[in-house]
């Protein structure tokens, strides 16, 4: 399956410096997006570590057997954090390549106190053999349009999520305005070793993929963004409106957004 991807990013009207990355390698099939944060703009550096790290394996290991039952499944190497064997090759790359952007943006922090406490939310996404995985990691999101219904694939690793998880009667508007509203349970960067959630889907072909940071959908709401994927159509523009839709709305964050027909 082929890939056609165009992507976007804006440091927004308030935020002094824009601390999202993204990276699009078409003849990989692969999309990458994340949202840095830390001070002295340690956040744009965890943001391109991260980003970084997953082009950079992903395209080592591209095109080499590397699946089970391959001379080299159980290579430390390849594998350092083991084989899932419930997952796909691509799933266990994608996963792999997250856990090291970890290490490198841990080993960044010690190495430098203007980057101390730095992290980022990352999305990877793959399109490969007519199945899409995608490991992730924070709340910048993944969104697949298919029939012109659109669904998000991730989950949000942040106190609202959690709270709606344990209690799917909670208000979200009361949430909304909660103070602990914006904290992230999970991050790539935080801990010696993060969660990384990795999903897969099959494809049919035709589909429309969306990574987001939460500059963009945490002021479009889901209609709103089907609406304009509907209505635009092409990836190009999709980004363009989906930007200029988040600014104008009054996000104060830095507005990213990747958007992939397959």
């Amino acid at each position: 399956m082929l890939l056609q991807a165009y992507g976007l990013t804006d440091k927004g009207r308030v935020r002094p410096t824009n601390e999202d990355c993204f990276a699009i390698q078409e003849e990989l099939g692969l999309c990458v997006i994340a949202d840095g944060m830390g001070g002295h703009n340690a956040g744009e550096v965890a943001a391109r570590l991260a980003v970084d790290a997953v082009v950079d394996f992903v395209e080592s290991r591209s095109g080499v057997g590397v699946g089970p039952g391959s001379d080299t499944d159980l290579a430390p190497d390849l594998w350092p954090f083991g084989f899932d064997p419930s997952l796909s090759t691509d799933g266990n790359l994608l996963r792999t390549a997250v856990l090291l952007a970890n290490i490198q943006i841990r080993e960044a922090a010690i190495a430098s106190h203007d980057c101390a406490g730095m992290g980022t939310t990352i999305v990877a996404a793959r399109v490969a053999d007519r199945r899409l995985s995608v490991a992730h990691v924070g709340d910048s999101r993944l969104y697949v349009m298919a029939g012109q219904r659109l669904r998000q694939v991730t989950r949000d690793d942040s106190w609202v999520a959690s709270m709606l998880a344990h209690d799917p009667h909670a208000d979200p508007l009361l949430l909304e305005h909660h103070p602990m509203r914006n904290v992230l349970t999970n991050v790539v960067g935080a801990r010696s070793r993060t969660e990384v959630h990795v999903w897969e889907e099959p494809l049919e072909g035709g589909e429309l993929l969306l990574l987001s940071t939460d500059g963009v959908h945490g002021v479009l709401d889901d209609r709103r963004i089907q609406q304009m994927m509907v209505e635009e159509g092409e990836p190009r523009w999709i980004a363009h409106g989906l930007i200029g839709a988040a600014l104008t709305r009054g996000s104060r964050d830095n507005c990213t957004a990747v958007v992939a027909r397959v």
